[in-house]
């Protein structure tokens, strides 16, 4: 969904026109869904592009590469059909303030809280094990042959993982939240041995995902690839099944559920796991999903500390802290064998 483009997130667009080579002036509109990169729309003579730049305020050292995020795309373009073809990318930061990147838009419908389609349920499970397998054949991709082979740092990434989101969650920690001492000190002391090493999408959400508009049970793109690299494909597992709030949940974890994994037909995170294992070989455990609440916990605690600290108004971030203790309440649960 698009609006117009919040007046602090504002940017030149006559340069982004001129850098572009363009005669015309582009439209801009801005996507109302993500909370970390910003996304805009551009609409120049008949074509849609989409451009993608940092947030401001405070982020973390290793976040938002523009450069990256366009070097992935454009490598897994050749073995992996459903990444958008990169236009351009911009590393001078005088000409909008930032770096930023352009792609061509990919058509189709991307399902927010609500799914936005009127699907029965068995369409609906169809729509569900297509994009788990659309996450199954990312995982099966030789790294080596879309040249990512140094994308990541290689074995080690659990570990590396536990302390670089223990350390983050810390720095973004506000007065209004718990300090995840007891779950911190279990991952750091169940780390499972690593299955494989792989490249991970690192933010696999509904959200992140376009139907084909002539078949919207059918995933055709991927998009947001801000935080991949080689890692642990349950690690991969485990953090999107952070967001998926089912229908016999809690309402208080319904209350923050972002995406429509409750509509009739969808699998259950139970069912998820079964069919990805059925894949892949592969069983997730009790630490993946409590290493990806408390992962989930730390990106909102980043997102939510811009806003207590003024960086954004953005009133969508208001509440985040009251997510933040109820995802350490969940994994306090799991580790104590009560969920």
């Amino acid at each position: 969904m698009t609006g117009p483009v919040r007046a602090e997130d504002a940017f030149d667009v006559g340069a982004v026109a001129a850098w572009l080579g363009l005669e015309t002036t582009p439209e801009v509109r801005q996507f109302s869904g993500g909370a970390s990169n910003l996304t805009y729309l551009l609409s120049v003579d008949g074509r849609d592009l989409i451009l993608r730049r940092p947030p401001k305020g405070r982020k973390a050292a290793t976040a938002h590469d523009m450069s990256r995020e366009y070097r992935i795309q454009s490598a897994l373009a050749p073995v992996f059909p459903y990444v958008p073809a990169m236009v351009a990318l911009c590393e001078d930061e005088s000409v909008i303030g930032s770096p930023f990147y352009v792609m061509e838009r990919v058509h189709g419908h991307i399902p927010r809280r609500e799914l936005g389609v009127d699907l029965p349920p068995e369409q609906v499970r169809r729509l569900c094990t297509g994009v788990i397998d659309l996450l199954v054949g990312l995982h099966g991709i030789d790294p080596a042959a879309a040249g990512l082979d140094d994308l990541g740092k290689g074995t080690g990434y659990v570990g590396r993982q536990v302390a670089g989101w223990s350390e983050r969650y810390r720095a973004a920690r506000t007065r209004n939240v718990g300090s995840f001492a007891e779950v911190i000190a279990w991952l750091e002391a169940n780390q499972p041995a690593e299955q494989r090493i792989c490249l991970i999408h690192n933010d696999f959400r509904f959200d992140n995902v376009v139907f084909d508009p002539d078949d919207p049970a059918r995933p055709v793109a991927l998009l947001d690839w801000e935080m991949a690299t080689l890692g642990d494909p349950l690690m991969d597992l485990g953090s999107a099944l952070a967001y998926w709030v089912q229908a016999d949940d809690g309402p208080v974890f319904r209350a923050f559920r972002r995406q429509p994994t409750h509509t009739p037909g969808m699998l259950t995170r139970r069912e998820v796991v079964e069919h990805y294992h059925a894949r892949t070989g592969l069983r997730m455990t009790a630490f993946h999903e409590v290493f990806g609440l408390f992962r989930l916990a730390g990106i909102v605690q980043q997102i939510y500390y811009r806003y207590h600290h003024r960086q954004t108004r953005n009133p969508a971030f208001r509440h985040f802290w009251i997510a933040s203790l109820m995802l350490e309440r969940r994994c306090l649960k799991i580790i104590r064998g009560k969920d």
